[in-house]
């Protein structure tokens, strides 16, 4: 299994596997993601296909009333006859990895806690921010070892692309 980041000739697949894993939806937003220019990651499973992706954008995240460099992961897939392979688990850890390389200080996801935790993300480290995902659901995760930056926590939004896809929802 070959697990990176995304290259130029995986755009078909993946548009495709978003598709088929999620509806047209979730494939629209990462398309809007890549031409808003909030786009920071996207890595791909390949055997020798594409069967899974994990993608990260920009979100606008405040600590102190200055700017945080932060991330929203958004969508996880992982093809069905590999899930519980720990496909998903080795996209995410490779994200992470190569995100805190690059400098960024969080990650926040919105789903399942049950799920999310175990890549360390915590609804906890997400409390106190102004978002409209807000409650138990919205999970941060420190990407750096000095851990979550301290000090009053103001917006977490998530970029553009998001409330198109709520309001479609």
């Amino acid at each position: 299994m070959d697990i990176r980041p995304a290259r130029p000739e995986d755009v078909p697949a993946l548009d495709g596997f978003l598709r088929q894993s999620f509806g047209a939806s979730e494939a629209e937003l990462v398309r809007r993601l890549c031409i808003d220019g909030d786009m920071v990651l996207t890595m791909v499973a390949r055997d020798p296909d594409l069967v899974g992706a994990a993608v990260f954008s920009r979100m606008a995240v405040e600590v102190n009333g200055g700017e945080v460099p932060a991330v929203a992961l958004a969508p996880l897939a992982v093809a069905g006859p590999w899930r519980r392979q720990g496909v998903g688990e080795a996209l995410v850890a490779a994200g992470h990895d190569a995100l805190a390389k690059a400098g960024w200080v969080l990650s926040f996801v919105l789903g399942d806690p049950a799920y999310y935790g175990r890549f360390g993300y915590a609804a906890d480290l997400a409390q106190g921010f102004d978002s409209p995902y807000a409650g138990e659901h919205l999970m941060a995760l420190p990407l750096q070892t000095a851990g979550m930056p301290c000090g009053v926590r103001g917006i977490a939004a998530h970029a553009p692309a998001f409330a198109a896809l709520s309001e479609d929802a």
